[in-house]
């Protein structure tokens, strides 16, 4: 009976809901675009390119573990936790005959995989570890062509130390053909090489390019003697792979290599086969799967924040406009468990159809999110976008909660009066805000400020992000829950100024006074766009900042050589050095301690003070050697470490090594938290060449660059020239971010005008009285912009000031000042779109309202 009621209500009020409906169907594609990143992340597959014809693959494991054993109350709990390593790890090549005589082998082939750019026009413009057309360049020996299979096209096979086999689809960018030169600069000094062949791959390969050497120069370059990137397995002929695969780990086991597997035993080899190949070849997917839940969590978690508090204000509101017909309901006997049934069921019904309408729009939206992520290089285009059944499910769901729990909480009000006060209630506006309602605004008000002394003491980006984000909607809802007081205190503030303006002003103090509880539903989704766009706005160069201010201060070179390709290699350095003479090489890396990842650098240490200062506070850059580490002020609190303590972690490509503490520096946002000897950290990364040079000298730049001729794609730069480039790479990693929460932006303006025209459009008979009373059109329209700009003066302020206080947590917490990076004409944008947003949204419905005649609207049924 209910529902069949609550079906012809909102068929009846089909205007009345669509506000409802519109804040109901963008939740749940938001909600839908979240959970798809968040299941690629989870469940999204590599697809394998260069180990197609190698059924069985046998990798170093890429993680590091840990392994927690508990004893409690007579039982013992074992937990086991994997993190991954930033570099490849690598495999002894003396297991290769361990697999060869594995019963069922039929071949196995070493494969070697490292940096080698080929330096055509197109990779020195486009810079980075990339080929023709922006594709990553990887070396291989040629004997390991057969694990795609590469089959040559035309020419032979290197057999040189100087030649080289490139793929088809560099030798047609490029116009390459056997015989010509081509330059390639891998971990060694840039070479010139003469293409011997060309090789096409047997399947498609879409995202690498491969170029091959004679096996002695491919060990060269490799520069890990001893050591194979993988072994690629052939069955014989009718053997099963998983069956191999079992027998691959047993073998394996026996001679003593662990091997990892997926119940996180203690690892050292793998031994995939399928789909899990793909992470093996392509290792940047597996941080891009853990970086798309971490991202899909926060704005899944975000986006769910703001959806439940925007729809219960738009509930709010709807049911603010049906406070007459359900007085009515009240009077004529309706029960209060029926007047919320009625209202539950319509918010079922509308949430239904939002929900699912919103999953639908959700699925393509997540698409080209993740699509943008790729282009922005955030995500690796080897990750498969994944879309299953259950974001969509748990968007239509987490709709229909919402929308069933906003409705109950709008319908407090209504269903709590008695029948014969009920008629009498809807006249006007109560000027009491309820106790309830009061005191949860002055809880969460607390809370807020308790998450914003908490952020101002967290020290790391992944704790602080979440708490922000959080900070800001807790705060926005307690101006949620304040805002009728809020409203009133405002009025009695801007009464004087407002008065000046004439009869529009007054008039909009007292509607301000009277439809507090309105004016609340407005300033709501205002304060939270403002705060919102705020915070995501400013907390990226509150942190960039800050970090470029302490690499500013800490740079002491005269010069800065940058590359515009993988880096600069070792020879170049050398090359500058000369009589008193300082080169600072760098390189960049992430090692784990435990499981915790800190960003790391290695240093020349030899002149290293005349080239760079990172502000030491305890001992001296003079003990850095590659058994020791100078450490920042937040890793030795993290870590509880001084001078001359000892210090276990895992290098990149996962070698557990144990260094001294030499030194404790301050600018350990501008240089990193961990500082080595370059030739530790050279020896275990991917690319051993140095991002940057640091030379101290009396050259020019030209007797610099003159010295560095032979070397393509190096620049001599000023610090602040280099800076300005750090800059630009910033903005790049900002654009990402902005992507990020830029849906959860999109929401709330979405609501602020839904919203504002919800307002507008159920005060139609309001504005015909006025017009019966002598006001002109252009009055009335210059009444509700007066009070637009009321609200939107209050949401200003708010949003402000809960953006200010976060951001100063923010910065106090990440930098240790409290200076949060507030760009003037960035603000101004902001308040300047919120301001639009409102005179659109009022100006639009209200233009529509005084269409029709004030006579036909005073005197037609509600």
């Amino acid at each position: 009976m209910m529902l069949r009621y609550a079906l012809k209500t909102v068929r009846a009020r089909k205007a009345g809901f669509l506000g409802a409906f519109l804040a109901l169907l963008c939740a749940a594609a938001l909600i839908t675009a979240c959970g798809t990143l968040l299941e690629t992340g989870l469940r999204g597959t590599v697809r394998t390119e260069r180990y197609a014809a190698a059924p069985v693959v046998v990798s170093a494991d890429q993680n590091v573990h840990q392994r927690t054993v508990k004893h409690k109350k007579g039982k013992t709990k074992v937990k086991h936790k994997a993190k991954p390593i930033a570099e490849r790890a690598w495999l002894a090549a003396s297991l290769g005959d361990t697999l060869a005589g594995t019963p069922g082998v039929a071949r196995v082939i070493p494969e070697l995989t490292f940096p080698a750019t080929p330096l055509t026009e197109a990779s020195t413009n486009t810079g980075g570890d990339t080929g023709a057309d922006g594709r990553a360049a990887y070396g291989h020996a040629w004997e390991s062509a057969a694990l795609t299979p590469y089959r040559l096209t035309s020419g032979t096979a290197p057999e040189a130390a100087t030649d080289v086999v490139v793929d088809r689809h560099l030798a047609e960018r490029a116009r390459l053909a056997p015989g010509d030169r081509l330059t390639v600069q891998s971990t060694r000094a840039p070479r010139s090489y003469r293409v011997s062949g060309i090789a096409a791959p047997g399947p498609d390969v879409r995202h690498q390019t491969a170029l091959f050497f004679s096996a002695a120069e491919a060990r060269r370059l490799a520069a890990h003697p001893g050591q194979v990137t993988a072994f690629g397995v052939v069955p014989e002929a009718g053997t099963d792979p998983e069956r191999l695969r079992h027998d691959l780990t047993e073998a394996l086991r026996d001679t003593g290599n662990g091997t990892g597997g997926s119940k996180g035993a203690s690892t050292g080899v793998r031994v995939t086969t399928g789909d899990a190949r793909g992470p093996v070849e392509f290792l940047d997917a597996a941080g891009a799967r853990t970086k798309l839940v971490s991202m899909g969590g926060a704005m899944g978690g975000t986006s769910l924040l703001v959806a439940v508090l925007v729809v219960v204000g738009t509930f709010a509101l709807s049911v603010q406009q049906r406070h007459r017909e359900l007085a009515l309901l009240r009077a004529v006997a309706a029960t209060t468990g029926q007047v919320r049934r009625l209202l539950g069921r319509e918010a079922l019904i509308v949430g239904a159809a939002a929900g699912i309408a919103g999953a639908l729009l959700g699925l393509p939206l997540g698409g080209l999110l993740f699509d943008r992520f790729v282009a922005l290089g955030a995500v690796p285009a080897t990750l498969r976008h994944t879309t299953g059944f259950l974001p969509p499910l748990a968007a239509v769901a987490a709709t229909l909660l919402g929308a069933w729990a906003a409705a109950r909480i709008a319908s407090r009000r209504v269903t709590r009066i008695r029948p014969a006060e009920a008629l009498a209630e809807v006249r006007t506006e109560s000027p009491r805000t309820p106790w309830g309602r009061l005191l949860a605004g002055l809880v969460l008000l607390a809370g807020g400020v308790v998450l914003v002394v908490v952020l101002g003491m967290l020290r790391t980006e992944p704790a602080s992000t979440p708490v922000t984000f959080l900070a800001v909607v807790v705060l926005s809802t307690a101006v949620a829950l304040l805002g009728p007081l809020l409203v009133r205190a405002a009025a009695l503030l801007l009464a004087g100024p407002l008065r000046l303006t004439g009869h529009g002003g007054r008039l909009a103090t007292a509607n301000l006074r009277a439809g507090a509880a309105r004016a609340a539903s407005v300033v709501t989704p205002l304060t939270l766009l403002v705060a919102m766009a705020c915070t995501v706005l400013f907390v990226q160069p509150t942190l960039g900042d800050a970090a470029r201010a302490q690499a500013r201060e800490g740079v002491r070179a005269d010069w800065v050589v940058a590359s515009r390709g993988p880096g600069v290699p070792a020879a170049a350095a050398h090359r500058l050095r000369s009589g008193e003479d300082v080169v600072t090489e760098v390189v960049r890396t992430t090692v784990r301690v435990g499981l915790d990842k800190y960003a790391a650098q290695g240093v020349t240490p030899t002149g290293l003070t005349r080239t760079w200062d990172p502000d030491v506070v305890a001992g001296s850059l003079d003990g850095l050697t590659e058994r020791t580490v100078a450490v920042s002020e937040l890793a030795a609190d993290q870590l509880g470490l001084v001078p001359g303590d000892a210090l276990k972690l895992t290098l990149g490509d996962g070698t557990p090594v144990e260094v001294t503490v030499a030194a404790v520096y301050a600018r350990g946002l501008g240089f990193g938290d961990l500082t080595f000897a370059h030739g530790l950290v050279a020896a275990h990364v991917d690319n051993p060449l140095a991002a940057t040079l640091l030379v101290g000298t009396d050259r020019a730049r030209g007797d610099l660059a003159a010295a560095l001729r032979e070397f393509p794609g190096l620049t001599v730069l000023t610090p602040a020239a280099a800076d300005s480039l750090q800059a630009e790479r910033q903005q790049a990693s900002a654009e990402v971010n902005l992507l990020a929460m830029g849906l959860v932006l999109a929401f709330t303006a979405i609501a602020v005008v839904n919203t504002l025209a919800m307002s507008v459009s159920e005060r139609v008979r309001e504005f015909a009285l006025l017009r019966l009373a002598g006001a002109t059109r252009r009055q009335v329209l210059r009444m509700l912009r007066t009070e637009g700009l009321s609200l939107l003066l209050l949401a200003t302020t708010l949003g402000s000031a809960i953006a200010l206080s976060v951001l100063t947590a923010f910065s106090v917490g990440m930098t240790g000042r409290a200076a949060p990076a507030v760009l003037p004409l960035v603000y101004l944008a902001v308040v300047a779109g919120a301001g639009c947003l409102t005179l659109v949204a009022t100006a639009l419905p209200g233009r529509v309202a005084l269409r029709v005649r004030a006579v036909t609207v005073a005197t037609a049924r509600e």
